[in-house]
Order: C-alpha cells, then sequence, then structure tokens
C-alpha cells in the first residue's frame, strides 16, 4: 500500500523515538516534582524542548504552552478568549473553510452566547480580504484563520490578515497544524497572537501539541480550560507528557533542518503528479497556483 494520507497524520521518525525512549524508562520522573533530582531532570528535558521549539517559531520559550495535541491547543485558544475577553465583546469571525477542531468550537461558543461570523473563500479557496476586513466589527475579539489548509493545501495570506487584524484592534488566532514542520511559520512577524500545532503531523508522536501565546505587544492571557496545579504558568493544568513533548521538539528539529530539501523533493513529486492527472479530460485543480502548500494537492 502506498500511503497518501500524511496530512491525517504521519509515522514518527525513528531517531525521534530514540529521543523519546530514555524518558519512560530512565528519566521518568515528573516535571512538577522539584524536589528531587528525577523530577528536576524531567523538567530540564521539557524546558530544553520549549526552548527548541521556540527557536524554530522565533518567539519567546515562556510563549509555548504544551497541550494533548491541535485539537485541545485550538479550544484554550478560542475559549479562552471568549471567556477572558467577552466584556470586551462576544463577537469572532471565523473562516468557514477551518477544521472541525475550530468550527465545533465557535458552534459550542454561539451557545454560550458568542456571535459568529463565518467568511467564505473563493473558487481557489483562498480568503477574500475585503470580506474579512467588512466582517470585523468594533466588538470583535477574535478572527480565525488557518495558516494552511489540510485538504486544498492553500496557504492563507497570514500576514495581510495579521496587518488588518492590528490595525483593526483585535486578535489573530491560527491554527498551523498543516503548516508548522513544513514551510516557515513565524507567529510574532506575522502578527499572530495565539497559534496551534501538532507534533504527529511532522513524524513527531501522536497526543501531544503546543499553543503560542503571545507574551507581549499584546500580551494575550486566557480562561484556561482545565484546573488543578497551575501547571503551563496556569495555562493548562495536569502533568506533562515528558517524553511526548522530547519528541515533539525533536521532530520539529529534525523538520526545519530538512524542510528545504525535502520541499524541494516534494514539489516535483507533486508537479509530475499534479501533470498526469490533469491530462485527464475533465479534471481540474482545486486550490490556489501560487500559495499553496508543496505536499498537498487537490484535483476536481
Amino acid at each position: 500500500m502506498i500511503y497518501f494520507d500524511n496530512n491525517a497524520t504521519t509515522p514518527v521518525d525513528q531517531r525521534v523515538l530514540d529521543a523519546m525512549l530514555p524518558y519512560f524508562t530512565t528519566h521518568f520522573g515528573n516535571a512538577a516534582s522539584r524536589q528531587h533530582q528525577t523530577g528536576m531532570n524531567a523538567r530540564s528535558a521539557v524546558e530544553g524542548a520549549r526552548d527548541s521549539i521556540s527557536d524554530v517559531l522565533g518567539v519567546d520559550a515562556k510563549e509555548i504552552v504544551f497541550t494533548s495535541g491541535a485539537t485541545e491547543a485550538c479550544n484554550l485558544a478560542i475559549k479562552g478568549v471568549f471567556g477572558l475577553y467577552r466584556r470586551k465583546g462576544k463577537h469572532i469571525v471565523v473562516i468557514s473553510t477551518e477544521h472541525k477542531a475550530v468550527l465545533d468550537c465557535c458552534s459550542h461558543l454561539e451557545e454560550k452566547g458568542a456571535e459568529i461570523t463565518f467568511v467564505d473563500v473563493d473558487t481557489n479557496g483562498m480568503i477574500d480580504m475585503q470580506m474579512l476586513e467588512e466582517a470585523i466589527h468594533d466588538d470583535t475579539i477574535l478572527v480565525i484563520s488557518m495558516w494552511a489548509n489540510n485538504e486544498t493545501g492553500v496557504i492563507h495570506p497570514i500576514e495581510e490578515i495579521g496587518a488588518l487584524c492590528a490595525l483593526k484592534g483585535t486578535l489573530l488566532f491560527s491554527d498551523a497544524t498543516q503548516a508548522v514542520g513544513k514551510i516557515s511559520v513565524k507567529p510574532r512577524d506575522a502578527g499572530v497572537q495565539l497559534l496551534a500545532m501538532s507534533a504527529h503531523k511532522f513524524y513527531g508522536p501522536k497526543g501531544v501539541g503546543a499553543l503560542y501565546i503571545s507574551g507581549k505587544s499584546p500580551r494575550v492571557k486566557l480562561d484556561p480550560l482545565i484546573d488543578g496545579g497551575g501547571h503551563e504558568r496556569g495555562n493548562r493544568s495536569g502533568t506533562l507528557n515528558v517524553p511526548g513533548i522530547v519528541g515533539m521538539a525533536k521532530a520539529l528539529e529534525l523538520a526545519s533542518d530538512e524542510q528545504q530539501a525535502e520541499n524541494g523533493r516534494l514539489i516535483l513529486l507533486h508537479d509530475n503528479l499534479e501533470s498526469g492527472l490533469l491530462a485527464i479530460e475533465g479534471t481540474q485543480l482545486n486550490s490556489s497556483l501560487t500559495r499553496r502548500m508543496p505536499n498537498v494537492t487537490n484535483i476536481r
């Protein structure tokens, strides 16, 4: 069988697994246990991973909050903003082609009193910037746009969206699950205040992800989803998945180091596949010609 579903999940890279294994056995400590060396060793591994991930993203280590995956990160970002900023406004703007982790979260908040505006995309799957600008009101507290689409591969103009949100004075959350580890993602440079990612999309383990939360200009605060213990600076309580976090950092390090060569390889495969498929009568590309991921093709 040839596996074509790497946007759903990827196998764990052997080098990632090798980095993780000691933290299941030898270095098995709880990162919150600071009273003894075993716990401090685990904490050191977590903080080293946080440093590594933040370096790739171009942010501060303290702005990275570990979660169980992108779905939790999306929920923490969206519900966390609504819970803390709803006195300012209850309006959220979201792109209509977002992942279910975002769309279902917004539907849930509608039942809690949020006002959700969905912005459609054009025939190529791209955001209509004029429609987006018109959708943002004085009481808009959050704009949501994925960095890259999991089905079409479209890469949205995040920098342009970030500039618009800065002008309008609203926060921007990007679900970058399909982009991190595959293309350059720098949330601070793009004007993104909240960004979700998941390790298993770039050859890391399942069950671990992270949320970038801007710590300055502006400093974003969230209403946490989980109480108990105050882990992750109060943003996400619960014992940290040390092996998973170590694996996530290693996977992202490898993906970043090998990104240019890997994307060159993928583009060749991508172009060959598409040229063959598009030669079939009646087929057409269902994506942007210029702004799309090197690992995704969508033909109809």
